[in-house]
């Protein structure tokens, strides 16, 4: 501890700022800074904190508790984007580190991403493996997409290369955050690593999971769901609307034509049979208008932004569209789930 506080106090000049959005995490967000301040590396970093606005108590906790800890303390909330793109123009540090308040490194987290952002040419995005904070199982080694664009996990120890690395752990050069315009605001939460990702790869840049070092996290508790619990998959109505909204701003936006116009009214379709089917199944005709029917609502409501975008996006592509495609799996995976797993819980 004596040595990572050192660390924290000789940060005017850091290698790396691990930026962490909290919101009514005063009972979780301890466990968060004190994994950072374990670390074993041997350069200045700092830690910065948004407060978004909790009424939990978590600001003065985190004074009390962690005065070393840059706080910027939102007055109202402005939601998960706009605090990350808030600690990042704040941030000194070469490189950038975002953190869930409900995660934990381990202590080689920060040098092993270190070490592996000196050797990248060009730089890119890297992650870490994923465990369960309660049981310790491994969850992901970065995550892969379907046809449809939804996340299916990586658990191939060979797989370096991967579509994505969630939020709760992801780490950027700052020149590339910058230069990328950090997280869509108008996302408000989820999904905005997902877009982030597929912008960097569009780009030419390396999305990269790297498999000697890992963070636990608590799956779930800032949106409720999103895990499998005994064997059932569980999730909440929030999570689902920002989830299927989001998800279908990314596909809009980064899916390289032509496969854009023959696989985005498909997905459009399906959602629809997917929403009404799960309305029957539930009997609650909430859900199709709360979750699918707000999301086609949505999409045409952002339409003019998101022309406007993807061909911002899609003009500055320097990939070729094998190369999006190669993180891809030829599944559709929530069918797989659902056959695996049954109807999800809706909480």
């Amino acid at each position: 501890m004596e040595m990572a506080k050192e660390l924290i106090d000789s940060s005017d000049n850091p290698i790396c700022s691990i930026c962490i959005a909290n919101y009514n995490g005063m009972g979780i967000i301890g466990s968060a800074l004190e994994s950072v301040m374990a670390q074993d590396c041997d350069f200045p970093i700092e830690i910065i904190v948004h407060d978004d606005a909790s009424t939990d108590g978590s600001v003065d906790f985190i004074r009390e508790n962690f005065p070393d800890v840059k706080l910027i303390a939102s007055k109202i909330n402005v939601g998960f984007c706009v605090s990350n793109n808030r600690m990042v123009s704040k941030a000194k540090g070469e490189y950038i580190l975002l953190l869930n308040n409900d995660a934990m490194l381990f202590p080689n987290a920060i040098s092993t991403l270190y070490k592996e952002a000196r050797r990248q040419d060009p730089p890119g995005v890297l992650g870490l493996p994923q465990y369960n904070f309660f049981t310790g199982a491994l969850i992901d080694r970065g995550i892969l997409f379907d046809p449809f664009i939804n996340t299916a996990p990586n658990l191939n120890t060979k797989k370096v290369d991967v579509g994505m690395v969630i939020g709760a752990c992801l780490w950027i050069p700052r020149t590339l955050w910058e230069e990328l315009g950090g997280f869509p605001e108008w996302f408000n939460t989820l999904g905005e690593d997902m877009y982030l990702c597929c912008l960097v790869r569009l780009r030419g840049y390396p999305v990269r999971i790297l498999h000697t070092s890992g963070f636990w996290h608590r799956v779930g508790d800032s949106l409720g769901g999103g895990k499998v619990v005994a064997n059932r998959l569980s999730t909440s109505k929030k999570r689902r609307i920002f989830s299927e909204r989001n998800k279908s701003f990314v596909m809009a936006l980064t899916y390289p034509t032509p496969f854009f116009q023959l696989i985005f009214p498909l997905h459009l379709v399906l959602l629809l049979v997917e929403g009404v089917l799960l309305c029957c199944v539930k009997r609650d005709i909430n859900l199709l208008r709360l979750i699918y029917i707000f999301c086609i609502k949505s999409l045409w409501h952002e339409r003019k932004r998101l022309y406007y975008l993807r061909n911002k996006i899609q003009s500055s592509r320097r990939i070729s569209s094998s190369r999006f495609f190669s993180a891809f799996l030829p599944i559709h995976y929530k069918l797989l789930m659902l056959i695996k797993h049954g109807v999800p819980e809706i909480k």
